[in-house]
């Protein structure tokens, strides 16, 4: 074991998955835990796959996607978000959001460089940068509502700061950045040398508003990476499939790292995602329309229950604080699991300024959500 990588041997399995592995003892437990859309792939999307099949298209594609795939891409994010980027040039197709944000940061960091991250944070942002070497610094966005300002960026940044992951909507908070909170981060930002990874996969579930991307404000475009995927938008998961936009000399640089780690996406994925961008444009809509609907609920039952809680903009996450019951998150979540047969996932699970909270995933029926809150209800009531 000791001739193994340091850096390896101290990573720990994600908190979401062990505690998500604890609650495959329940089986009568209505689960929060997991961010999957309960929604089916669509039909249209499913049905390009089997024709996919069928026609033998099962062999490798370009390293960085296929050509028609990454013209859609293009195209969709372009209506959709006002992100204009040169397919050709500066569009990967990646085995999904988590793998771009693997090579994204591999391609900038180097060992001993430092990486902002507003906390808590979706646990899978650490590991990735040091597995690159590099070190991530915690910015603490608790008493900001969950988010980063110019104040608390500049205060952070160094000789050694090299990037900032900046997630809208966010995990596991579930708020998100409005324009004119963009506009001043820009401002904040262009004096420095920053790059910024943005991590979109959730613009689709946008509640409020537009989404809106850093990537699109004067002097931002060179210095991030965007990433998407249509996991959380087409309810396609399993389907692993990513992207990500970048001006072309740090693409050029990112492909090495996607044609070494897997040499493309599944063709077969692929293909299945052609028909999401050419023909599922308004698939997100319905899903986005139910889980705001499903956040107003659990936001007033969280509230009746005198728990605080940042009313989330968008995802189906909600991040309330359970500080007031004496209890730490995996105690919390632990309690709540075996007394009230409901599972939530302890805040220490996006690191240690998530202590205090938990995060309830919503991506669920809403009589099935419904019954878990009366459950959580009862219990802070008997707390």
């Amino acid at each position: 074991m000791s001739k193994l990588n340091p850096i390896t041997r101290e990573l720990q399995i994600s908190g979401i998955r062990k505690f998500t592995d604890l609650v495959a003892n329940y089986p009568e437990a209505i689960s929060l835990t997991i961010g999957q859309p309960h929604w089916p792939t669509p039909e249209h999307v499913r049905r390009a796959a089997a024709v996919a099949i069928e026609d033998g298209r099962t062999t490798y594609t370009p390293n960085r996607g296929l050509p028609a795939l990454r013209q859609a891409v293009a195209t969709y994010y372009s209506d959709k978000f006002q992100l204009e980027y040169q397919p050709e040039t500066e569009i990967l197709v990646t085995a999904g959001a988590t793998h771009a944000l693997d090579i994204s940061l591999r391609t900038l960091l180097q060992p001993g460089d430092e990486v902002l991250i507003p906390g808590p944070a979706y646990p899978g942002y650490e590991p990735v940068v040091r597995l690159a070497g590099a070190n991530p610094v915690s910015i603490d966005t608790r008493k900001d509502g969950f988010k980063v300002t110019p104040a608390s960026l500049k205060a952070h940044v160094n000789e050694r700061t090299k990037a900032i992951v900046l997630a809208s909507p966010a995990n596991p908070t579930g708020v998100a950045y409005t324009r004119e909170e963009l506009s001043e981060l820009a401002g904040a930002l262009r004096p420095t040398n920053l790059y910024v990874i943005l991590d979109e996969i959730y613009s689709e579930l946008h509640f409020a508003e537009q989404h809106v991307s850093l990537a699109t404000f004067p002097d931002m475009r060179h210095r991030c990476i965007v990433i998407h995927g249509l996991s959380k938008s087409h309810s396609m998961t399993g389907w692993r499939i990513g992207f990500t936009f970048a001006p072309a000399e740090i693409t050029a640089e990112m492909v090495k790292l996607l044609q070494y780690s897997i040499t493309c996406a599944s063709s077969i994925s692929q293909y299945a995602a052609l028909a999401a961008m050419e023909e599922g444009r308004h698939d997100a809509k319905p899903m986005r329309e139910q889980y705001r609907q499903n956040r107003d609920m659990v936001v007033a039952s969280l509230r009746r229950m005198g728990l605080q809680i940042v009313e989330p903009q968008g995802a189906f996450y909600a991040f309330p604080d359970i500080s007031a019951s004496g209890k730490s998150s995996q105690q919390f979540a632990r309690d709540l699991l075996q007394e009230a047969n409901v599972a939530v996932i302890p805040g220490d699970a996006f690191g240690v300024l998530g202590e205090g909270y938990v995060r309830l995933s919503y991506a669920c029926e809403p009589d099935k959500l419904r019954e878990a809150l009366e459950r959580i209800g009862h219990f802070v009531e008997a707390l």
